[in-house]
């Protein structure tokens, strides 16, 4: 097989994976929000965004330098296995300590605060997952991971169908973030000494030194990327109240749906992006280049669809109670809109060892969020939250842009005339919408996006290389299957 159909293999299993388990994610995210409410479901964001802080400090990029470092050499597997695994008993300790600490220090309730804690204990859980993770992505065999993603959202909307079925407190919900995590463990662990490596604890403080150093900006980047993915929700809770929280992250969530998209393509990419680097730059070009039109192809006409559709979206999902949260929905989009296109440029600079920029970048958009959200969230409550993600997620990606054409790898001219045209049909996909906005949701959505793909194969917006992927990525499903 092939790195273009070997690619193609990995991003069509964790799409099938990501879909299945997206939409049940989609049921779950639905069923607690109208249980719970705005307020119940406020605290349970809450305690996700907190917990998601502080988890970061589980890992500190460890499992990113894994993938890199064991996807060029297999051998070093049981390495980084061993040693690591010692590290993160350490980190997880640190981490729990921490959120233990702060929470009670800011003076929530004791609802609250056990919602923290089961939530806590799930995020060393899934801390653990992932390092397993990390070898599966390593070796390119993405289909265990996606079965540990189906596995998960299976568990989470059953438990959720049984935690209301029999009238569970948001405590109880939060319990079920802790099981479900222990039982994914499990199989990530079995998974990994059945087909890949037998973990052996390994303490090489040589090792540790120079890995932990060489993870570092991975995690600081991370870390950074976190806090301006969750901060904003920690501010509202602590300015506005659970009710604004509940109607921010109705619409957040169904923004962290959306980003699987571009989750699957850096799991699929990363690898063979990181072997290119030290075998063909030619190749990690042309890697980047297709990432950013693919994504910019996706990217672009979900943030316009969602913008004219945010309306029907929210109150069919979540009824009245979430009104609030159309115009979050709307401006939120748009950060999404620029994930999807930053992720190549990021990808690029983390697969050429160039992870201190990234960092940096981070750093500093970091730091922009939390001073937007300190000024805008007092003025405009969930709204100026709203405007301040963006406002980064779009610095993000002028930064991106910027630095990567400094290091000789701007974008050739023709993709620059594809945006335009993505741009253009997106638009027109948007015209499209406004005129037949009466008609039923769902098949409003699938003949928009007919519509827009027509549109852009008339004003050529796919080049022959692009049709030879794509028939690259059919044949490889269609070996999948034999």
């Amino acid at each position: 097989m092939n790195t273009v159909q070997r690619i193609a293999k990995n991003s069509l299993v964790l799409l099938a994976s990501n879909i299945i388990s997206k939409i049940l994610g989609f049921f779950y995210v639905m069923y607690i929000a109208r249980y719970l409410g705005a307020e119940g479901f406020g605290i349970l964001s809450f305690a996700l965004a907190f917990t998601g802080i502080f988890g970061v400090f589980t890992d500190l990029g460890l499992t990113t330098l894994t993938v890199r470092e064991v996807a060029r050499n297999k051998s070093l597997a049981g390495k980084y296995l061993g040693n690591i695994t010692v590290i993160k008993i350490i980190l997880v300790i640190i981490t729990f300590g921490l959120i233990a600490i702060t929470i009670n220090l800011l003076g929530y309730p004791k609802q609250t605060i056990k919602v923290v804690y089961f939530l806590a204990l799930s995020v060393i859980l899934s801390s653990f997952s992932n390092i397993f993770n990390s070898i599966f992505q390593a070796y390119e065999k993405m289909e265990y991971q996606s079965i540990g993603h189906i596995l998960s959202s299976v568990l989470m909307l059953g438990g959720a169908l049984f935690a209301i079925s029999q009238g569970f407190s948001v405590v109880g919900f939060a319990s079920i973030y802790f099981l479900v995590n222990a039982i994914v463990l499990v199989y990530s662990f079995v998974v990994c000494v059945w087909k890949f490596v037998l973990p052996k604890i390994e303490i090489d403080f040589s090792f540790w030194k120079s890995t932990i150093k060489e993870a570092l900006p991975f995690g600081l980047s991370t870390i950074f990327v976190t806090i301006y993915y969750w901060i904003d929700t920690v501010m509202l809770s602590l300015m506005k109240g659970d009710m604004v929280v509940g109607w921010y992250n109705a619409a957040y969530r169904l923004i962290i749906i959306l980003l699987f998209i571009p989750s699957i393509l850096n799991m699929s990419i990363f690898p063979a992006m990181s072997r290119f680097y030290v075998t063909s730059k030619d190749a990690l070009r042309v890697a980047y280049e297709k990432y950013f039109k693919y994504m910019a192809i996706i990217g672009i006409p979900i943030g316009v669809g969602i913008t004219l559709l945010a309306d029907r979206i929210i109150l069919l999902i979540f009824g009245t109670e979430y009104t609030h949260s159309i115009i979050a929905l709307q401006i939120l989009v748009w950060s999404s809109v620029f994930i999807f296109l930053s992720g190549a440029f990021t990808r690029l600079l983390e697969s050429s060892n160039r992870q201190i920029i990234t960092m940096k970048i981070t750093a500093i958009n970091a730091l922009a969020n939390i001073i937007l959200n300190l000024i805008l969230i007092p003025r405009f409550s969930y709204v100026g939250a709203g405007i301040a993600t963006v406002t980064t997620e779009f610095s993000a990606l002028a930064f991106g842009v910027i630095i990567c054409s400094n290091l000789g790898y701007g974008l050739h001219k023709k993709y620059i005339v594809s945006l335009l045209k993505i741009i253009i049909t997106s638009l027109l996909m948007g015209v499209f919408i406004i005129y037949l906005k009466d008609l039923n949701l769902l098949l409003l959505v699938l003949v928009s996006a007919i519509f827009y793909f027509i549109v852009l194969w008339l004003v050529r917006g796919f080049e022959e290389e692009d049709i030879k992927i794509f028939r690259n990525i059919i044949i490889c499903g269609s070996n999948e299957k034999k």
